[in-house]
């Protein structure tokens, strides 16, 4: 499953992030594989807000398209 299938309200934990710029500014966020984060809103067609750490992070579709979760 991806992130970008995941329901409002869900906590998941990240498994795999995509290798590149984008897992770097993740990493700088505080998500790497195995944090475990709650998605807080999820906008059909848009961004997925996820709650990490006492941050609210917005990750655009493609890239959440991209990262697997458990």
């Amino acid at each position: 499953m991806t992130l970008d299938e995941v329901a409002t309200g869900t906590v998941v934990g990240i498994k795999k992030i995509p290798d590149g710029p984008a897992k770097i500014s993740l990493i700088r966020m505080g998500i790497t594989e195995g944090t475990r984060v709650i998605c807080k809103l999820n906008i059909p067609y848009g961004p997925v807000v996820l709650k990490c750490h006492r941050h609210e992070i917005a990750i655009g579709r493609k890239l959440a398209r991209s990262i697997v979760i458990e």
